[in-house]
């Protein structure tokens, strides 16, 4: 058995490959990993030293026809968290968005193709329907994107459902919410609050704090990714929901407490352009298929704040912090 997995240096990409090196997939003992990586800011060789010499690393872009021509071939399994992921830096500069999440996609998905791959399994986002005042989203949902970002994901995830119509690509699509644990960029909330607050600094929080979101520790995303790359039906989406709906006031809070803080480290900033409101996901497709969260939010927002707090010297390089 051999599991690529792009973009697998990045947040989630490295804790599928760490899980899956030491075992967590019993359906993928003993498989040769390859990781293929563009090393963009996001990614980072130290999210997988726990996995060293458990995979086999190619340096590369998934725009690349070329290189994937070489790569993808042999692959019994490809797995695709390759992605700009961040709203903030879509507004501010798309291209690179609509290049990797649209384009490379499309080319990820040529290149499976042509290699006869029996299944790829594309990783997308709740972001790409919009916003929902009430009641959680189905698979059936219309993608009705809000930002560059998740316009961009919502072309690559019609992208790769139009190969498994047109061609007859084995690959199956997930949709999740927001992911939360270790080995997370610090730029993204939770991780940028804890590590701001660790150092004495204040934390930005956006407009009126109401905006609802709904999280779930990384592991739990990445066992539902390895139960639809396992069982999932071509041509198929399957959403992964979280453990805790919360505003973002609430998540604050909670991080304020976890840290040892209060709300006097807390600066008010300006809204973001178009800020979708609340996201929710209804994942009884895949909770019928077996799937269950096992990460309740409590035990993991504790755990993951402590490994910020444990490992300094993996974050405050990012940071600019000497």
């Amino acid at each position: 058995m051999r599991v690529l997995v792009t973009g697998g240096a990045g947040f989630i990409g490295s804790h599928y490959v760490r899980t899956l090196v030491a075992g967590g997939y019993p359906a993928l003992a003993g498989a040769r990993v390859t990781v293929l990586d563009a090393l963009t800011y996001a990614g980072n060789l130290a999210n997988l030293e726990p996995a060293d010499g458990g995979y086999d690393f190619v340096h590369g872009d998934i725009c690349d026809a070329g290189l994937l021509a070489e790569v993808v071939p042999g692959h019994d399994l490809v797995v695709n968290f390759a992605a700009e992921s961040h709203v903030d830096r879509s507004i501010d500069g798309p291209a690179d968005f609509v290049r990797t999440n649209v384009l490379g996609t499309q080319t990820l998905m040529q290149a499976c193709l042509d290699a006869a791959v029996p299944k790829v399994v594309q990783v997308s986002t709740d972001e790409v329907y919009g916003s929902i005042d009430e009641g959680s989203w189905r698979e059936d949902a219309a993608v009705r994107p809000r930002s560059p970002y998740s316009a961009a994901k919502a072309g690559g995830d019609l992208i790769a459902l139009a190969y498994a119509v047109t061609h007859g690509l084995p690959v199956s699509l997930t949709r999740c919410g927001n992911n939360y644990g270790p080995y997370q960029f610090p730029e993204k909330v939770i991780p940028l609050f804890v590590t701001n607050l660790i150092q004495g600094r204040k934390v930005p929080l956006y407009g009126d704090g109401g905006n609802v979101r709904d999280w779930i520790h990384v592991d739990d995303h990445c066992r539902g990714i390895q139960l639809v790359a396992e069982r999932g039906e071509p041509g198929e989406i399957y959403h992964i929901a979280g453990t805790a709906e919360l505003t973002n006031l609430q998540l604050t809070q909670r991080l304020l407490d976890e840290v040892g803080a209060d709300w006097s480290m807390v600066e008010r900033v300006p809204d973001r352009k178009g800020h979708d409101r609340r996201y929710s996901l209804d994942d009884s497709k895949l909770r019928a298929m077996g799937y269950a969260p096992a990460t309740g939010f409590d035990e993991g927002i504790a755990a993951t704040v402590r490994w910020y707090a444990d490992n300094p010297s993996w974050w405050k390089h990012l940071k600019g912090v000497r």
